[in-house]
């Protein structure tokens, strides 16, 4: 134990040496390229918001940064999530930030990317955590044992958040989903909102937000073991305008509409969903319920926390170097920093995750948040007088990878 906190110690001095202040990326070379053409250490993308880039030294080599640090005390600033329009969808960072006005952007929460475990069962693309979106809820998260990404650090889980309140202050916390099922057969939990795994005996619902995506995969794997076969014990009930219209046993596709509920149960929860009968009224409710903050969200999004109150959190892996992504906050909330890995073949080493964490304190930051990385990882940023934004690292894969979920910064009256 004495020798693996001195290495991480000696991890954490290094990873802290700044080595070469760059500009701006070209924005056309997604090729893998190391970055190059150096300009000022910084840019101002709208008032409040600037960009960076420069190099840092971590354990497995050099890599390179770019960061943007967002004022949220400007009022002609704001954060709030992007995605497509829909949970079970994907599109690219640059995609969503120009669809949606933003003037820079960054990659988000872990997705349901595959499904190779389960033969013929469609990957849905939605995101493993929490999320909203202009203050209104979009989906819970998923069972610990059904995420994707590396292992979450001790006392850490799916539920975890990084989000901006609408105080305008930045803040991490944990949303848990409250929520029921009435009808006259009596009242029982509802344990799933639009997410693309369900907890074991439980029932979920799915809402016009949760896209045309199979709900097929929602009765896959366990709340330990995201590979364990799909449930045979399922059910599935149509609610439209409160009343029960239709039901099946196999879990269904196709977009809902905005009067529409679906409800899918598995085992217990496929017990009790078969008391429902066609015609009856029933009643859903469900809310993303904060576990420390007072304040509602204007925007959340999952991952899992690495630093607070300035402090390291914990059993951070400090062994497996990757590119990746990083949110934090500093002075109370009220500054942010979105940090992003280059992913050029010089800088694709990366950082552990106990690196990343070290590199946001160094930068100022007193609570940092980690996002999906690797291929994922991309930072968008919008040129004055541009009408698109341009992708300012290089993503790991060559090209821009679909996600999400993403991070938008937007300016403006």
């Amino acid at each position: 134990m004495v020798a693996r906190r001195s290495r991480r110690t000696t991890t954490a001095r290094a990873v802290l040496t700044v080595v070469t202040a760059f500009g701006v990326l070209a924005g056309a070379a997604l090729t893998g390229a190391a970055p190059a053409a150096a300009a000022p250490a910084g840019t101002r993308i709208a008032p409040g918001v600037t960009y960076r880039q420069f190099d840092v030294r971590a354990a497995a080599g050099p890599t390179h940064v770019h960061l943007l640090t967002v004022d949220l005390g400007d009022p002609h600033v704001r954060v709030d999530l992007l995605y497509p329009g829909k949970v079970a969808a994907r599109a690219t960072v640059s995609g969503m930030a120009d669809a949606a006005g933003a003037v820079a952007g960054v990659n988000g929460d872990f997705f349901n990317i595959t499904e190779t475990q389960h033969p013929g069962v469609p990957a849905t693309g939605a995101s493993v955590g929490p999320a909203i979106a202009h203050g209104l809820v979009l989906k819970a998260a998923v069972p610990d044992g059904q995420r994707f990404g590396p292992a979450l650090p001790p006392g850490t889980n799916t539920r975890d958040v990084f989000g901006v309140g609408v105080d305008r202050r930045a803040r991490m916390d944990r949303l848990s989903l409250t929520g029921a099922v009435r009808s006259p057969e009596g009242r029982f939990p509802l344990r799933g909102l639009n997410q693309y795994a369900l907890p074991e005996n439980s029932v979920g619902a799915f809402t016009s937000r949760w896209g045309s995506a199979s709900r097929e995969r929602a009765v896959c794997g366990t709340d330990t073991e995201r590979s364990a076969p799909c449930s045979t014990d399922t059910h599935e009930v149509r609610i439209r305008s409160g009343r029960v219209v239709s039901a099946s046993d196999t879990p269904g596709s196709g977009a809902i509409p905005a009067d529409t509920t679906v409800l899918v149960g598995r085992e217990e929860g496929a017990r009790q969903l078969r008391k429902l009968s066609v015609g009856e009224r029933v009643t859903v409710t469900h809310t993303l319920v904060a576990a420390s903050s007072g304040v509602p969200y204007a925007f959340a999004i999952g991952g899992f926390p690495v630093l607070r109150d300035g402090r390291e959190l914990s059993g951070l892996n400090d062994v497996a170097s990757a590119v990746r992504t990083v949110v934090g906050f500093a002075d109370g909330g009220r500054r942010m920093l979105i940090l992003a890995l280059d992913g050029a073949a010089a800088y694709r080493t990366g950082m552990t995750v106990a690196e990343e964490a070290a590199t946001m304190r160094a930068l100022g930051a007193s609570d940092a948040f980690n996002l999906d990385g690797g291929g994922s990882t991309e930072m968008v940023t919008r040129n004055a007088g541009a009408r698109t934004v341009t992708v300012r690292n290089h993503p790991s894969g060559g090209a821009e990878r679909p996600v999400a979920n993403g991070i938008g910064v937007f300016a403006g009256p």
